[in-house]
């Protein structure tokens, strides 16, 4: 295979990488700042116990954090994308289950301010970001003993 074709081939690999890095990162930076008012918006959700509020609007920031910059890096591909899967899905389930419950709250996906509420256009985008992240789990896991395809290595 020539260099370009080769390029090419690697492209959207890096892109998916890319994309889903920045929207963590992103997305941890304003709950990372205020902590209290994301831990309210965890709240509205009425998902979680009163127990794991707090701790989870400590947590979860910060994991965004780490997986945006590990997904940028390429650093722990395999454990990276199925904790990707594995959020995403979980905040698509989260909204859905909130939008379909009729609760007018805010989303909390990218910032802690009000005005960003809960509708089918946002679980539309984080749709968008979990077909990345199956994407990125296909390629990341459709060589045997879980490395990378040659193709894509950088």
């Amino acid at each position: 295979m020539d260099k370009k074709r080769k390029n090419l081939s690697r492209f959207p690999y890096f892109a998916a990488r890319w994309i889903l890095g920045g929207v963590f990162i992103y997305a941890s930076y304003d709950k990372i700042l205020h902590p209290a008012a994301f831990s309210k918006i965890i709240y509205n959700y009425q998902i979680l116990p009163d127990v794991l509020i707090n701790l989870t609007a400590l947590v979860l920031p910060m994991l965004e954090l780490i997986m945006g910059i590990f997904f940028w890096i390429g650093f722990w591909m395999p454990g990276t994308v199925m904790l990707s899967n594995i959020l995403l899905g979980s905040y698509m389930g989260a909204l859905t289950f909130n939008l379909a419950r009729g609760l007018d709250i805010n989303c909390g996906c990218f910032s802690t301010s009000s005005g960003s509420a809960i509708n089918v256009e946002t679980i539309l985008w984080d749709a968008a970001f979990f077909a990345l992240s199956v994407y990125l789990t296909v390629v990341v896991f459709g060589q045997e003993n879980g490395r990378v395809p040659k193709q894509v290595h950088g």
